[in-house]
């Protein structure tokens, strides 16, 4: 009887301190947890959205290659074809220049785009402008959207392309006087799990032309 009565449980204060240890290694380890997955679903956005920006620049190239093989002074090309997109995507950027280029690292993404900004659709190879109204904000992450079983682009989201040209007729280079070139600047931007600014990302690709 003597033992029984010498033995004792943990008061009540002991348990409460054990419970409060046991919580904050339980909220350190979710936050612990919740940074890594944040970080994981960054990582995989940033290398999805890569991978459509460098789709877009090689659809450009390419249009840009068969405009100069099948480049003839004076000639016109059926708009069905891939010469004959880049005549047109050409024509848009003297028609309509980018004033102001989008500035990365801004505080919030674009909620409308510049009046000549366009987009290329790399299933088809042609050139998407912006009167189409299918430049949009991102909802998820920059992506391209495509019309059910079908190569149609049905929306831009958070990815578009700002092209500045250069005339040949301003240079004092005779060198130089039929030849000019383009930047396309091509942006995404979209906001991201944990991030209180948003993801932007950008590169150029100039591509030269005769004329």
């Amino acid at each position: 009887m003597l033992t029984q009565r010498n033995q004792r449980g943990d008061t009540l204060i002991e348990v409460l301190f054990a419970v409060s240890v046991f919580s904050l290694v339980a909220i350190g380890s979710l936050a612990v947890m919740n940074q890594g997955t944040a970080a994981s679903q960054r990582a995989l956005e940033i290398t999805l959205v890569r991978q459509q920006m460098d789709a877009q620049a090689e659809a450009l190239r390419f249009l840009n290659s068969s405009y100069i093989a099948a480049f003839r002074s004076g000639a016109t090309y059926a708009p069905t074809t891939p010469a004959g997109q880049w005549a047109l995507l050409s024509a848009n950027v003297k028609t309509h220049p980018i004033l102001n280029t989008t500035q990365l690292g801004a505080t919030a993404c674009p909620a409308s785009y510049q009046r000549g900004s366009f987009i290329v659709n790399p299933q088809l190879a042609t050139f998407v402008d912006f009167t189409q109204g299918l430049l949009q904000p991102s909802r998820t992450f920059s992506q391209i959207n495509y019309v059910t079983n079908q190569p149609t682009i049905a929306s831009a989201e958070g990815i578009w392309i700002e092209a500045t040209s250069y005339d040949p007729a301003t240079s004092g280079d005779a060198n130089q006087s039929n030849l000019g070139y383009i930047d396309f600047r091509i942006f995404a931007c979209w906001d991201s799990l944990g991030q209180d600014l948003p993801v932007t990302l950008g590169t150029i690709v100039r591509l030269y032309e005769p004329r």
